[in-house]
């Protein structure tokens, strides 16, 4: 069914509510079809033609010929009223005649420079206000005179003439939103004719009425002209008769009214004339599509010229969409180098093989976006909203900047932070990769990812060949003793097996990030070819500091052969930033020294180890905890028992996550043997944490899941954590 009705013709076929996932469409003839609420995820209607069968097309074309002949005539009849009262026709003063044309005047500029909403409201106003005065000045049995006929007259040569310019008008825009300009000229004609009889019929006087009647007619044909033409290309002055006109012309056109049509792809297809209202149109590609603009689009994002026009051509270089709701759009392959989305909505979007460089993307809504393969060389990406149901696959960037640039800083925090390197390949994955478990940690505790995404002030040391853990270890340490200022703190070890490791410090805003980069590895070499005896010798002379470097040693070691992250939570200026741990360290800038502290991850390494044999690890830690001293009430050793057995009987939990999560339940039973005790506490807090994060993928339904939402807040209350 698949290929059905490539190249069919389906004129006025009915479609309506039907499952039409992944059908192609595409060449076919859809003309006048109804795919009303159908299901239409993935159809392929590339150079499909949809629009008005021919019949609906010729009643058109004699519905536009028909207003415009009417619009020459009620202009004409109106013109000629004003020539008659001009030329004082019954007694009647010729001033009504002068008020007429005066009144009529205002009126058309007020058109070219407000619209037809005012003028309809206006003109609204003062045929209200002509009827009170005449009813108030003129009493029933005296509404005949010559002053009162004199105002009726005057009313209805202005609301004639206005009528004529709006029926012209409305004939042009039908006839242009056909993409027909034949008849576009012929209602020209038409009107022309049309205002002949009109002068005809409504002259009662002299000769020189005739004048007045072909001057306003003619007059009201050319506003009319103007008008329809400004309307179908888009001017907002004149949505009325823009979106009549489109009304008009897709009555019994394409509908895909309350249409699915997710992920659907028009490329190249001619779109006139058809009904998209209430359609679902996530990511439908609508590249190079024809005559969109003539279709019906009211409440979808192709109501913006700007975004219509940028969906169709894929072209937004340069351009500033700040602000702007951007959800659902397809913009695969698009260019959007130098452009400004800061603020922006790209959520659901899609960004495949996207030309970002140079993007301002701060402060951009990216969640559930798809971002794979595409280009982000040098754009800025400042509290950017990114999740974990971001698609970041296969990106292509050498380097990116964290803040947005300024006149004194034109070239802001830099990734990589020396700026003669740029990122291999692979290396923005890895580098981002933090963010989004920090991002999966914390919507397991419904906090706003974007209150954590923010990493500006960190300072990276990539490793691509190997590391020598002693000489980095120095490294730091002498880096942090001789800029102070700079508040060096590493907060992660990232490893990725021998061959790639890296290093992640925060550091104060001000310091400059390039200079430490360039001054680390300068150091690291340098330490690196002292022979062994020169090494001896500097460990002597920091002998004070030699336990805290051999901590930090090991901990590079572990990361060497294990590809894990080895994180410590922190706050800094109200900044909060977590990952997956394995244990953590602290070095501290401004007193140059560095501290192991054994946390999740010393005590609990046990990658490659058999789940029995960490079970039973966990077993005997769990049986140094002291029973609940209350029968009918849990304590500790009951909870972490009874969530033990959940843990270890769920199917579809994977081995490798089974091992973290009895590892993360080891090290809750290691901190219950001191629950008061504060760093006992902190441990406790982030092995909780993580054992959220282990089970989030899982169904809700799943026991371990159900187990865990009764079990954990009563752990988390047995150490007194908020």
């Amino acid at each position: 069914m698949a290929n059905e009705f490539t190249n069919a013709n389906l004129r006025g076929k009915d479609f309506r509510g039907k499952n039409l996932t992944g059908v192609d469409f595409s060449h076919a003839d859809i003309r006048g079809a109804n795919f009303s609420n159908a299901i239409l995820v993935c159809v392929n209607f590339t150079s499909a033609k949809a629009g008005l069968p021919i019949f609906r097309v010729i009643v058109s074309a004699l519905l536009s010929l028909i207003v415009s002949l009417f619009a020459g005539l009620i202009a004409a009849y109106g013109g000629a009223i004003i020539g008659d009262l001009l030329s004082g026709n019954a007694n009647i003063s010729p001033g009504f005649g002068v008020i007429a044309i005066f009144t009529v005047t205002i009126f058309l500029i007020i058109i070219l420079w407000q619209g037809l909403g005012l003028i309809l409201a206006t003109l609204a106003e003062v045929v209200a206000a002509c009827a009170i005065i005449l009813l108030a000045l003129f009493p029933e049995n005296e509404i005949g005179t010559s002053s009162a006929v004199g105002a009726i007259l005057v009313i209805l040569a202005i609301a004639g003439s206005i009528v004529g310019v709006m029926n012209m008008a409305l004939a042009v825009a039908v006839a242009r939103a056909m993409v027909l300009p034949g008849i576009v000229n012929l209602t020209g004609l038409i009107a022309v004719i049309g205002a002949f009889v009109g002068a005809l019929l409504g002259v009662r006087s002299q000769v020189s009425a005739y004048i007045m009647a072909g001057i306003v007619g003619l007059v009201a044909i050319a506003f009319g002209f103007y008008v329809g033409r400004q309307a179908i290309t888009g001017n907002p002055k004149y949505l009325l008769i823009r979106s009549l006109a489109i009304s008009i012309v897709s009555q019994g056109g394409t509908s895909f009214r309350g249409a699915n049509l997710t992920d659907a792809n028009f490329t190249q297809a001619n779109l006139k004339s058809v009904d998209l209202r209430q359609a679902i149109l996530t990511r439908t590609c609508w590249f190079q599509s024809q005559n969109l603009a003539q279709a019906r689009l009211e409440d979808t994002y192709l109501e913006n010229s700007q975004l219509q026009q940028l969906v169709i051509t894929k072209e937004g270089r340069e351009q500033n969409f700040d602000r702007l709701n951007l959800r659902e759009l397809n913009l695969e392959n698009a260019n959007l180098q130098d452009a400004s989305f800061i603020g922006t909505d790209l959520s659901e979007a899609n960004l495949q093989n996207a030309n970002l460089v140079g993007a301002k993307l701060a402060q951009a809504q990216l969640y559930q976006t798809i971002l794979n393969q595409a280009c982000l060389t040098g754009a800025y990406i400042q509290n950017w909203g990114i999740s974990t149901d971001t698609k970041l696959e296969d990106i292509k960037c050498d380097y990116i900047y964290m803040q947005l640039p300024t006149k004194d800083d034109p070239d802001p925090c830099r990734k990589p932070d020396n700026r003669r390197e740029t990122f291999q390949a692979g290396d923005f994955a890895e580098f981002i990769a933090p963010i989004i478990k920090t991002l999966d940690l914390y919507q397991t505790q419904n906090i706003d990812p974007r209150q954590v995404a923010n990493k500006f002030k960190t300072l990276d040391l990539f490793h691509y060949e190997g590391i020598d853990p002693t000489a980095a270890a120095i490294a730091v340490t002498q880096l942090a003793e001789n800029h102070p200022e700079a508040e060096l703190e590493i907060v992660a070890l990232e490893g990725r097996g021998k061959d790639k490791i890296r290093l992640q410090a925060i550091v104060n805003n001000d310091a400059n990030r390039s200079e430490l980069y360039q001054e680390y590895f300068q150091k690291y070499a340098e330490i690196q070819s002292l022979p062994y005896s020169d090494l001896q010798t500097l460990l002597l002379g920091i002998k004070e500091k030699e336990e805290r470097i051999q901590s930090l040693e090991r901990l590079l070691e572990n990361a060497i052969h294990q590809p894990k992250f080895y994180v410590e939570t922190y706050q800094n200026q109200g900044e909060f930033f977590m990952s997956q741990s394995k244990g953590n360290i602290n070095i501290s800038g401004s007193q140059g020294n560095i501290s192991g502290i054994s946390a999740v991850g010393e005590n609990s390494a046990m990658t490659g180890v058999a789940i029995g044999a960490i079970s039973g690890s966990v077993t005997n830690t769990i049986n140094q905890l002291p029973a609940s001293p209350e029968p009918d009430k849990p304590g500790i050793k009951e909870l972490l028992t009874e969530l033990q057995i959940a843990i270890e009987a769920d199917k579809n939990l994977g081995d490798e996550d089974k091992e973290e999560a009895l590892e993360q339940l080891k090290v809750i039973a290691e901190a219950g043997q001191k629950p008061e005790d504060g760093a006992m506490q902190k441990i406790a807090k982030t092995a909780l944490k993580f054992l959220k994060g282990t089970i989030a993928d899982l169904p809700t339904t799943e026991k371990l899941v159900e187990a865990c939402g009764k079990l954990l807040p009563l752990i988390t209350k047995f150490f007194g954590l908020p």
